[in-house]
C-alpha cells in the first residue's frame, strides 16, 4: 500500500459513481488535513520530556539517495567533530514540538516518500523508537543519518529502518582526531557490523580532506570496507560551509579505484 492509499475512501485512479477525475481531486485536497504549513520553531520552552527535534527540513531530494524526504534533525551529539556545519545540534535542545511536526508530515502523505532522521545524533534521541513508529504508521519509509555512537541504540531500531547513511570519520589512526573523543571508532564499527549482519540497506559515507586523512590512508580504508562487505560508498568533498566550493578535490585516479571497489561509488 502506498501512503496516499490510507487517506482516501476510494482507491487511487477509481472512480466513485457520478464522479469525475475533478470531483475526486477536490475529494483528495479536501481529505487532507487542514494543518500544511511546515511548523516553526517554539517561542515557550518544551517540557523536559519532549523530543529534542531541533530543526526540520520539509522537503529534500539529497539526504536519502532516490527518495522524496521530509528530514528531522534532532539536536544532541558526544562527539565534537571539527567540521560539523551542525554545531547548533551538539546540545540536546527541544526546538519543535514533535506532535506538530507529526501533524505536519500527516498533511504530506502521498507527497514523499520517506522520513529521514538526521542530527546532531538521532541515535541521542530516547524516544526516537516511538518517532519511528509514529512516521511508520502514516506509511512513510524511514532512514536515518548516524555516526554509529550508540550501537545498543542502533539495534533496537534497525529492523523498523528501510535505509542509513553511516558516517565513516577515518582510519583508525584519525578517529578520535576527527570527532574530539577517545575509542570513537569502537562503537562505529560496532554499528556497521550491525547493518552488515543485518544486511540493511545502507551508504557508507566521509568527508574528506587530504589535511585530514590522504590519499593512500582513504583509499586503504576504503579496500577494507569494501572487504567486509560495504557495497556503496560515498566520498562527501569537506567544505567550510555548505554551500562552498571543495577545499581540494579527489584525485581522478583515486576515484576510478574506488569505483572499481565498490557495487556504487558518488564523489559529492
Amino acid at each position: 500500500m502506498n501512503a496516499a492509499s490510507s487517506s482516501n475512501a476510494v482507491p487511487e485512479g477509481a472512480s466513485p459513481k457520478g464522479a469525475g477525475p475533478a470531483t475526486q481531486a477536490v475529494r483528495r485536497l479536501a481529505d487532507r488535513p487542514a494543518y500544511a504549513a511546515p511548523p516553526q520553531p517554539v517561542i515557550q520552552p518544551l517540557p523536559r520530556h519532549s523530543a529534542a527535534v531541533g530543526g526540520l527540513v520539509p522537503f529534500s531530494t539529497v539526504d536519502w539517495p532516490g527518495q522524496l524526504a521530509a528530514v528531522v534533525f534532532i539536536s544532541g551529539c558526544p562527539w565534537r567533530c571539527h567540521y560539523c556545519h551542525n554545531t547548533e545540534l551538539q546540545t540536546r535542545a527541544a526546538r519543535y514540538d514533535w506532535r506538530e511536526v507529526r501533524a505536519f508530515l500527516e498533511t504530506r502523505k502521498g507527497l514523499l516518500d520517506a522520513v529521514v532522521f538526521s542530527g546532531g545524533e538521532p541515535l541521542s534521541e530516547p524516544r526516537l523508537p516511538a518517532m519511528i513508529r509514529d512516521v511508520k504508521r502514516m506509511g512513510y519509509r524511514v532512514g536515518l543519518h548516524t555516526a554509529g555512537i550508540y550501537p545498543l541504540r542502533l539495534a533496537d531500531v534497525l529492523r523498523h529502518l528501510d535505509w542509513v547513511g553511516m558516517d565513516i570519520k577515518a582510519d583508525a589512526k584519525g578517529y578520535d582526531d576527527i570527532t574530539g573523543r577517545r575509542d570513537s571508532q569502537r562503537p562505529a564499527l560496532a554499528c556497521l557490523t550491525q547493518l552488515l549482519s543485518a544486511g540493511a540497506d545502507f551508504e557508507c559515507r566521509i568527508t574528506w580532506h587530504p589535511d585530514w586523512l590522504d590519499e593512500a590512508r582513504l583509499l586503504a580504508l576504503a579496500r577494507e570496507l569494501a572487504r567486509r562487505g560495504v557495497r556503496r560508498f560515498a566520498v562527501q568533498a569537506a567544505r567550510s560551509g555548505p554551500c562552498t566550493p571543495a577545499a581540494r578535490a579527489l584525485s581522478t585516479a583515486a576515484q576510478a579505484e574506488l569505483r572499481q571497489a565498490f557495487q556504487e561509488f558518488a564523489y559529492r
